[in-house]
């Protein structure tokens, strides 16, 4: 080892001779650069080709690289610039650690030379280090008795970094009990120490916590931190200290031993062993500490011994508590003894009323009660008290009394009764309490007026309606009840253009349907203002009121009227002139027509149906101008007539036609001469009206014969049906009516005599019956009545012969269930003898047990009586031998024959063998639903069984072998109106009285899928406005579906059509599952006004069944069309039209007409027309209605020969749109002569077409007034005999002085409920007379089959069988609850008017019985509106910025002008939906007026210029609700 260290010294040093040129080379171009660490890559270190004097280019020729060895390369070339670059992110800490200079060297190597480059870079230093403790947090421990000045070393913090980057100071958090004391180190590093300052105290702070912080001296600079935890040490400087100086409990003298009554806790701030707290009970004398006792580590206090309050009140107790250590304190515990709260308070109800008024005054008593509680003492001390929220309060009176009486006003709508609860509790502890409940029903009165569920109705009607058609249907709810609830509607009167509203439109006063009275006409009056009334029937009556606009639709029933040309008043034809020299398109006449109609109906267009030349004239097709269609030519003939078509676009399209002459000629005189030929061709028309008068005729006159034809076969069915009925209706025409009941058309006697005779209808014989004797209340049959029983000769009285039996053989029949002790007969023997040879005595013979069971002989007087139960049914006949013997002992022998008679005692049995409790109702009929077998113990015909069900049942009962009956399906069952059954199968025997048996059958009919939906209505109308927005809502449709489940599920759908080349979908959709229909694009009312939708509701069902419905969606106009100017129009060619004015026109003389349409209908098509400027003010003025422009004076000298008039045309849409049009008119002599002298020519009339319409006229006139009078006629006679039936009806009452407790009622029959009893019994029907002994104390009485049963009805809970109304099938259950004792209905959450409207419940009671029977009852809820909505104010809005947006009023606006209007919505209903409007603040109070229920704002005057330019409003909405709320609304 000591050789290889010798040698290698001596290496390097011949290496580095061998090198030393090489070295010196490359020491010349040594090359150093400064960089700082953490740069990007590929940044720019520096530019070697420039520090060697090169090209950047040179550097790739001459082949240079970097040659580094052992380390990664950190820099690289870059060979198009010659710059050094860094090839990676480089970090000086990782490089040189904490090296003062941190130098990275390489070489540069030309391989074209060898030569070598030294490059030499050096990193500096960024502070990209923060310094970092060893840990994050450090726990330091001192205990709190340390002295101030200690100190305690802490971690150091490195930095990576150098210089000023690294380290340079530390800091520690403020505190009060630490400091921090730094020191440098020999090595140059900083040490830090903790030092104490003040004293600690672990009970004050157990633990510190501070914040060491290192800081480098680095831009920016950076920081670590080092959380320190200093835990302080526990020394024994606190004795425990108990959590209350002294103790006090009190404690019911009936605390069960063990009880513990406390628990004492001493706290100690000490920890550890010196906190351990151990408690004692100072020894006192006394019996204190035999009743308590104290568990040391846990302070409890237990009860030992039976505390009793009559013996001790008061106990005190000394309790010490010591910790570990041994420091103590003391404290004392007072126990005190309480009497014990045992009784509840008691009431007693003096008066309480059940019902009261609602409108009863604040204070008045409901109810006086008193109470009392036996306890002593705060016991005994009672307070009563009412739940919350309710209208009562409770007031003391004297000695414990109080009275119950009402704070406010009651209101029946919102609760009908109240189960109010007192609760009486006293002030023990616990206390105890009594409920007492009080059920008080609230009694209506008219307090609330009907209210209509608008504030407006808007309704729509075509013109040219039929008589009494429906227009619109209104609805008011009262909230009241009974008759107060009752509402009836009409019309305010009013008189509308001249005549009374009522001869326009009525209504029905029950439905709030209104109707129309006559046929309304478009053209007369577009629209009709209606105030509809609703008025209660309460004392005293209440009403409200309801505006309806009533908008009459147009309708296409007028014809186009041509205005130029006219036929002259004198009869002649007016020529218009064509000049020969006209060129094509030259404008030769107009054709001008108006439409009395509106919209697409007053579209006009003109056509040449007719030309004498065609090809020469052509007409505009909208203008209706005529002008030359070629060049005139010689051989065009100087007369042309034209016969021009205007037609509108109504549905189905009108048109009238005018006849146009045209003369062909340079100057008028030379066209006089040839216009003598013209003549008019006849007008169309006049055939058109003659055929249409002949339809009339023979209409009119098949509708009278087929009414009368109708009307004599009704006649005749009446009569047929009539017949029947009087053939068959027999009945017993000789007995009084008076004597009969009747239920269904079976008559029974009522009254019944009872005497000595009995007499039969139908028989041919009377008997007189001797009674047997002995033989009381004993029913005998005629049979029996029959025997002749003789008594036998009296015979010796010696006793030479043996006893004579006055019977051998004695036949005796009674009835079963005779009571025991009735005498059977009695059986008599004679002996001739004397003395003791003729006392005769009896006795049975070898008599059978069961017969010694039943019979008994009575061996003296020979009586046989009965002494056990008789039964049919175990034996119908007895054989007895009876012995008589005398004294001596002859003996005589006879036998009784006992037959039993049958009694109907036995009800019919019924045994059901097969029964099915759910069929589906397709059922076909004839399946069997139940097997059954009847049986009846009885015999004959009291055993002889008829079964029956119900009527009008679809079921029906067959016998099969023996008594076996099936219940099988009669007809089609159908759930949907019957969805269950409960049969009661009745098995009666024919004994007398009849005894019956029933067994109830329930029966659940399964749905099946055989009802499709059904709509409400066939079809339905809808009406939307043009423009909306896409996705509005339009309409909601409902189907009903009657099936169940599944079955009644609804989906909506639409049939797909086609709709101007786009399907349907395109246009509107609707939703599957609710029905709302949508829009799906905004609707144009001039490209289509209606649209036809075919909706489908399809259920659920297997198969599915659907059903359609058509529905007729009807687009409103909105004014969004200005008005189109059809003449003047402006020629093609561009030149001005002039209108010729005669200097000899007198005022009012009609120059022109301004013709303008608007493709607009209703208000919105309604055209004014205003001359705006003219160059000669006065001379000219503008009909405001016709466009008529027309001279307002004599036309003057001075007048210039050219006039121009701008005139306006206006609409009266919101907001209204307008045109102008430029009117030239030309005043001059010469060319009204010469029209003058064109117009001789007069049109022939034929007086034969006149005379034939006139005929037809009076034919249609009188064939209607026929028919008129014969149905005015008929009707008279329906209605007197309506009045006489009614008179008839009033007249029926019954019997008038018998009182109605008297009578029983049977589907309208009454009949008596007293009987009479007298000695004769009469039946109707019978063939036999019996003797009837009226059994006592039954008379008069009517025994009902429920007293009958033992067995009570019971109430049981209500279920909430089904849900309707809410297009949602809403689930009630958590909504309301029943009563299941009481039946009251109480709401289990507060509704909500607007979410839920009304409900329906269907309650179900049944009893206890076997088997359940059950009814039902529908209830409909009703939830009442209250006003907790504030009203919505829609317009005007607020701008972006919050600001009142502005409107305008012009400065010449007259009083009354319409500025603005506040609209407003409010979202309840009823009264406390109806708004009105006030003016709160004003700028200028008496500048604008505010319309109470409109809310539009007007002028109040005219405005001035003084005046200012800007006003501010303030307008209040208000509803009428109580109380009421409103809203503002800012107007600028």
């Amino acid at each position: 080892m000591a050789t290889l260290q010798t040698l290698l010294p001596r290496r390097r040093v011949f290496l580095l001779w061998l090198l030393l040129p090489s070295l010196w080379e490359a020491g010349a171009g040594q090359i150093r650069y400064s960089v700082p660490e953490e740069l990007d890559k590929g940044s720019i270190v520096g530019n070697i080709a420039k520090d060697l004097g090169w090209e950047p280019l040179a550097l790739a020729e001459r082949g240079v690289r970097i040659v580094s060895r052992g380390r990664t390369q950190l820099f690289s070339l870059n060979p198009r610039s010659g710059s050094l670059v860094t090839a990676d992110r480089i970090d000086r800490e990782e490089l040189c650690a904490q090296s003062a200079r941190c130098l990275v060297n390489f070489n540069l190597l030309l391989e074209d030379k060898l030569t070598i480059y030294s490059v030499e870079v050096e990193i500096t230093d960024i502070n990209d280090n923060a310094p970092r403790f060893g840990v994050d947090e450090l726990e330091l421990k001192i205990s709190e008795t340390t002295t101030p000045g200690f100190r305690i070393p802490l971690k150091s913090a490195h930095d990576a970094d150098i210089g000023e980057n690294s380290l340079q100071k530390y800091e520690l958090n403020s505190n009060d009990h630490f400091s921090l004391d730094v020191r440098n180190g020999a090595d140059g590093n900083k040490y830090s120490e903790l030092v104490l300052e003040h004293a600690l105290d672990r009970e004050e702070a157990a633990v510190h916590h501070l914040l060491l912080v290192a800081v480098d001296g680095g831009d920016p600079v950076r920081s670590g931190t080092c959380r320190i935890r200093v835990k302080v040490l526990d020394g024994n400087d606190n004795a425990p200290i108990f959590t209350q100086p002294e103790y006090r409990v009190s404690v019911p003298e009936n605390m069960p031993v063990g009880t513990r009554i406390l628990t004492v806790s001493a706290t100690d701030a000490d920890e550890g062993y010196n906190a351990q707290v151990a408690y004692f009970l100072e020894k006192n004398p006394g019996e204190t500490s035999e009743v308590f006792e104290l568990q040391s580590p846990s302070g409890d206090i237990i009860i030992i011994k039976s505390l009793d309050y009559e013996d001790t009140k008061i106990h005190e107790i000394d309790i010490e508590a010591q910790d570990g250590p041994g420091l103590l304190t003391r404290t004392k515990m007072v126990v005190m003894v309480l009497d014990v709260n045992d009784n509840a308070p008691e009431f007693y109800m003096t008066s309480a009323t059940s019902s009261v008024p609602e409108d009863s005054p604040p204070g008045t008593v409901i109810a006086l009660f008193n109470v009392h509680d036996r306890d002593f003492g705060k016991n005994a001390f009672v307070t009563c008290s009412l739940p919350e929220k309710l209208p009562f309060k409770l007031e003391r009176s004297v000695d414990n009394y109080y009275r119950l009486v009402t704070t406010t006003g009651l209101d029946r709508e919102q609760f009908s009764f109240y189960n109010i609860t007192i609760t009486a509790e006293d002030g023990g502890n616990p206390s105890l309490s009594t409920d007492a409940h009080v059920l008080l029903q609230v009694a209506d009165i008219n307090d609330n007026p009907p209210a209509f569920p608008h504030a407006f109705y808007s309704a729509f009607i075509p013109e040219n309606n039929p008589r009494g058609a429906s227009i619109f249907s209104v609805l008011a709810h009262d909230p009241d009840s009974d008759n107060n609830a009752h509402v009836t509607y009409s019309l305010a009167e009013d008189t509308f253009q001249g005549g009374p509203l009522s001869s326009y439109v009525s209504i029905n006063s029950d439905t709030g349907v209104l109707y129309a009275l006559r046929s309304f006409d478009y053209e007369q009056f577009q629209d009709l203002q209606l105030q509809v009334i609703a008025l209660d029937s309460g004392k005293p009556p209440l009403s409200s009121s309801v505006s309806l606009s009533l908008f009459l639709v147009d309708q296409n029933d007028n014809a186009p009227e041509i205005l130029y040309p006219t036929l002259p008043t004198d009869g002649s034809t007016g020529v218009d002139l064509a000049p020969h020299s006209a060129e094509p398109g030259y404008l030769v006449t107009k054709v001008v027509a108006v439409d009395r109609d509106s919209g697409q109906n007053a579209w006009l267009s003109y056509r040449l149906l007719k030309a004498s030349e065609p090809g020469l004239f052509s007409v505009g097709l909208h203008t209706g101008e005529v002008r030359t269609a070629r060049t005139l030519v010689d051989k065009d003939a100087l007369k042309q007539s034209l016969i021009v078509a205007v037609q509108d676009h109504g549905q189905p399209p009108l048109s009238a036609t005018v006849t146009l002459t045209i003369a062909v000629a340079d100057s008028i005189p030379n066209v006089l001469a040839d216009l003598g030929s013209i003549r008019t061709p006849t007008d169309p028309d006049d055939s058109d009206l003659t055929l249409h008068l002949v339809v009339a005729v023979a209409a009119v006159s098949c509708v009278f014969l087929a009414f009368i034809i109708v009307l004599l076969v009704l006649r005749l069915r009446r009569w047929y049906t009539l017949h029947l009925l009087q053939a068959s209706g027999g009945g017993l025409a000789g007995v009084p009516t008076s004597h009969f009941v009747g239920i269904d058309g079976v008559h029974a006697f009522l009254q019944s005599y009872s005497h000595e005779v009995s007499l039969t209808a139908d028989s041919r014989k009377s008997h007189i019956i001797f009674p047997q004797p002995n033989y009381a209340d004993t029913l005998i049959s005629q049979e029996g009545c029959e025997q002749k029983d003789f008594l036998p000769a009296p015979q010796s009285l010696l006793n030479d012969k043996g006893e004579d039996i006055a019977q051998p053989e004695y036949h005796v029949s009674v009835r079963e269930n005779l009571p025991i002790g009735t005498r059977l007969l009695t059986v008599k023997a004679t002996d001739p003898d004397e003395g003791a040879n003729g006392e005769v005595t009896y006795s049975f013979r070898k008599v059978r047990d069961k017969i010694s069971q039943l019979f008994q002989l009575n061996s003296l007087s020979g009586d046989i009586t009965i002494v056990g139960d008789l039964d049919y049914e175990d034996s119908g006949f007895y054989d007895i031998d009876v012995e008589a013997h005398d004294g001596p002992g002859l003996r005589a022998r006879s036998k009784v024959l006992v037959t039993v008679l049958d009694v109907n005692d036995n009800a019919p049995e019924v045994t059901v063998t097969s029964l099915i409790s759910s069929i589906q109702e397709n059922s076909s009929p004839g399946t069997v639903i139940a097997l059954f077998n009847v049986h009846d113990s009885d015999s004959g015909e009291n055993g002889l069984v008829t079964c029956s069900i119900q009527d009008n049942l679809p079921f029906r009962l067959e016998k099969t072998y023996g008594n076996y009956h099936r219940l099988l399906i009669h007809r089609t069952l159908d759930r949907e109106e019957v969805f269950k059954y409960n049969i009661t199968v009745t098995a009666t025997d024919q004994g007398t009285p009849p005894l019956s048996t029933e067994t109830h059958i329930s029966l659940q009919v399964v749905d099946i899928n055989d009802n499709p939906p059904t709509f409400t209505h066939a079809s339905y109308s809808a009406y939307i406005q043009e423009n909306n927005p896409r996705g509005a809502s339009i309409l909601s449709i409902t189907a009903q579906d009657p099936d169940s489940g599944e079955n009644a599920q609804v989906i909506y759908s639409l049939t797909e059509d086609t709709i101007q080349g786009a399907p349907l979908s395109s246009y509107v959709s609707i939703n599957s599952n609710t029905g709302v229909l949508y829009a799906l694009c905004s609707f144009d009312y001039e490209l289509f006004r209606d649209l036809q939708l075919l909706v489908t509701a399809t259920d659920s069902g297997n198969p599915p069944l659907s059903s359609n419905m058509s529905l007729n969606l009807f687009v409103l106009d909105q004014n969004d069309n200005t008005p189109e100017i059809l003449y003047p129009a402006l020629p093609t060619d561009g030149s001005t039209g002039v209108e010729l004015a005669p200097r000899s026109a007198e005022p009012g003389y009609l120059v022109t007409k301004v013709v303008a349409v608007d493709r607009d209908s209703g208000q919105n098509a309604w055209l004014s027309y205003h001359l705006l400027k003219a160059s000669e003010p006065g001379l000219f003025s503008v009909g405001l209605h016709t466009g008529e422009v027309c001279t307002a004076r004599a036309l003057l000298d001075r007048d210039a020969l050219k006039q121009s008039l701008l005139v306006a045309v206006q609409d009266h849409g919101q907001p209204p749109l307008s045109a102008t049009v430029t009117l030239t008119i030309a005043v001059a002599d010469s060319i009204p002569d010469v029209l003058a002298d064109l117009g001789s020519i007069r049109t022939p009339v034929d007086p034969d077409d006149a005379d034939l319409t006139l005929y037809l006229v009076v034919a249609v006139a009188v064939v209607s007034c026929i028919f008129l009078a014969f149905v005015i006629v008929l009707l008279a006679l329906r209605l007197r005999r309506w009045h006489m039936t009614r008179l008839l009806q009033s007249a029926s009452n019954g019997l008038a002085g018998m009182p109605t407790s008297h009578f029983v009622g049977m589907d309208g029959v009454h009949a008596f409920l007293q009987t009479y009893s007298h000695e004769v019994s009469l039946t109707a029907d019978s063939r036999k007379s019996h003797l009837i002994f009226p059994q006592p104390n039954y008379a008069d009485t009517l025994i009902s089959q429920e007293s009958c049963e033992k067995s009570e009805p019971l109430l049981i809970p209500q279920n909430l069988l089904e849900t309707k109304g809410d297009p949602n099938l809403l689930q009630l259950l958590p909504y309301v609850s029943v009563s299941s004792q009481s039946g009251v209905v109480f709401a289990q959450r507060a509704f909500d008017h607007k979410q839920l409207r009304a409900f329906q419940l269907t309650l179900q009671a049944h009893d206890q019985g076997s088997p359940m029977l059950s009814t039902n009852v529908s209830l409909r809820v009703l939830v009442g509106d209250h006003n907790d909505n504030v009203p919505r104010v829609l317009y005007p809005a607020l701008g972006p910025d919050a600001s009142a947006l502005f409107d305008t009023v012009p400065r010449a606006a007259e009083p009354g002008y319409l500025v603005t209007k506040v609209v407003a919505v409010d979202a309840d209903s009823g009264h406390s939906a109806w708004l009105s409007y006030h003016m709160l603040q004003a700028s200028d109070p008496g500048l604008f007026s505010l319309r109470l229920r409109t809310g539009e704002v007007r002028t109040a005057r005219a405005l001035g210029e003084k005046d200012a330019a800007r006003h501010r409003l303030l307008v209040a909405v208000r509803d009428g609700g109580q109380p009421p709320l409103s809203a503002t609304a800012p107007c600028t």
